[in-house]
């Protein structure tokens, strides 16, 4: 450990812990330090104790993250049906781009959450957020049942909903992180894989139950499933460090993590990202009964987007693949990879006239399976970019960056389509140009982390 002074009344520690391969440089980090010297000298030398990598409780919490997933992310990945479905019935006088703020401010404040989360996690643990959140979740998909005008939908759903479900996303990724180190992408791949699976199983139950009970009642007993989801998921996860005393002059939003140089770049990146990532979720449903699918059939090309392509295989091989072959050379590939299925694939598919239903079928899969393993990667790349001690609000920061992207893509992406005369092709394209380029910076941070050497 080593301490050495940068200007007058500043210092910056750094700190080194090899443990396992030289290549995993998971624990080097440079952080600023002028008060809280010799509390964060005695927490880093219990970062290194990673002799269980996992062990029962790692996987217990990879188990209630999942369950956490699965009623947080995975709810919100059945966008594209509440977008069909508002569209056609419930709010048919609003606009796609209007409609699509309710997704995008959900999606926002799930991820933008983690900065008021994290840094809680880091010092209270799980139990007390889990549990507050899993209520708020469950109270407040319980008013959507009772939502009949856009703006009780948009507080509800949007806002409500997606501020009580990123701190139960937040302790799932968190927890998990703890556990983990030479591991720690596939255990947070298979979190990860719960917000797919929601994905499948909540669209294929309410597109079920809402013709035949109501879309009301429908939403009732998707409350329920997220409340059992939520008790559960409340019981499994926990923290490896023990609590702290709270620190009055820690911020929540720490900023001068983006003096750290791949850090910055890398966020940088991802916003660009994922500003086209997400287009698939929303518009793809949608852009599938323009292409003369009917409405059970377009509602079933989520069901393929989020099955097994996107839960099993693009979300927990890709991160197994991370742990061997390199996390940055992963997040590198599978980030052009969704430019090219956009550009290559979906684009040509669009301006076909005679495109089959085979084709957006395979179209659906491949978003699916790209998709999933971009976001099983992004985050075990911040978790090697600092101290597991402060995994946390480093988390929170980074899912701050994905929640800005996420503000304004779809709506953006929603009012292209009018301007296309009704046609897909200006957000396709607006979509891909702006993941190709998020996936150029993010290639320049793999660089700087990594350099030259294929593994890494």
């Amino acid at each position: 450990m080593t301490l050495t002074n940068l200007s007058e009344g500043e210092s910056t520690l750094i700190i080194s812990a090899k443990k396992g391969d030289e290549e995993s440089g998971e624990f080097s980090a440079t952080t600023a330090s002028t008060g809280a010297l010799s509390r964060t000298t005695q927490t880093t030398e219990k970062s290194d104790e990673f002799s269980i990598d996992g062990g029962f409780e790692g996987w217990t919490c990879v188990i209630g993250g999942w369950f956490a997933l699965f009623a947080t992310f995975g709810w919100l990945n059945s966008m594209g049906l509440f977008q069909t479905y508002y569209e056609a019935v419930l709010l048919s006088s609003y606009s796609a781009s209007s409609i699509s703020w309710i997704f995008t401010t959900q999606l926002f404040l799930m991820w933008a959450g983690g900065a008021l989360f994290g840094r809680i996690i880091d010092t209270y643990g799980t139990k007390y957020i889990a549990i507050a959140c899993t209520i708020a979740c469950t109270f407040f998909v319980a008013m959507l049942s009772l939502s009949t005008e856009y703006y009780q939908i948009f507080l509800t759903q949007g806002v409500g909903f997606g501020f009580a479900a990123s701190g139960l996303f937040s302790c799932g990724i968190v927890s998990t992180g703890q556990f983990f180190h030479k591991r720690k992408a596939l255990a947070l791949g298979i979190v990860l894989a719960g917000s797919s699976t929601g994905g499948v199983i909540h669209p294929i139950y309410l597109h079920f139950l809402i013709p035949k009970i109501g879309f009301s009642n429908a939403i009732r007993v998707n409350a329920l499933v997220i409340a059992s989801c939520g008790v559960v998921s409340c019981f499994l996860m926990r923290t490896r460090l023990p609590e702290k005393e709270w620190d009055p002059k820690a911020k929540f939003l720490d900023f001068a993590l983006f003096r750290q140089r791949i850090f910055a770049i890398y966020c940088l990146g991802t916003f660009f990202v994922v500003y086209g990532l997400f287009s698939t979720w929303n518009y793809l449903p949608t852009m599938s009964l323009r292409h003369k699918f009917s409405d059970s059939l377009a509602i079933y090309t989520i069901v393929i987007l989020k099955q097994v392509f996107s839960s099993i295989i693009g979300r927990i091989l890709p991160a197994y693949l991370a742990d061997r072959f390199g996390r940055w050379n992963s997040i590198s590939i599978v980030s052009l990879l969704n430019a090219i299925l956009l550009l290559a694939f979906w684009l040509p598919l669009e301006v076909n006239p005679n495109t089959t239903h085979a084709q957006v079928f395979a179209l659906s899969a491949m978003a699916g399976f790209a998709t999933g393993a971009c976001i099983s990667v992004f985050m075990p790349c911040v978790a090697e970019l600092g101290p597991v001690e402060s995994l946390g609000t480093r988390f929170g920061m980074y899912q701050t960056v994905i929640g800005f992207g996420s503000l304004t893509s779809l709506p953006i992406q929603g009012a292209l389509i009018p301007q296309d005369h009704g046609s897909f092709s200006h957000l396709i394209i607006f979509s891909g140009v702006c993941i190709l380029g998020g996936s150029m910076i993010i290639c320049l941070a793999r660089m700087l982390r990594v350099g030259f050497k294929l593994r890494g």
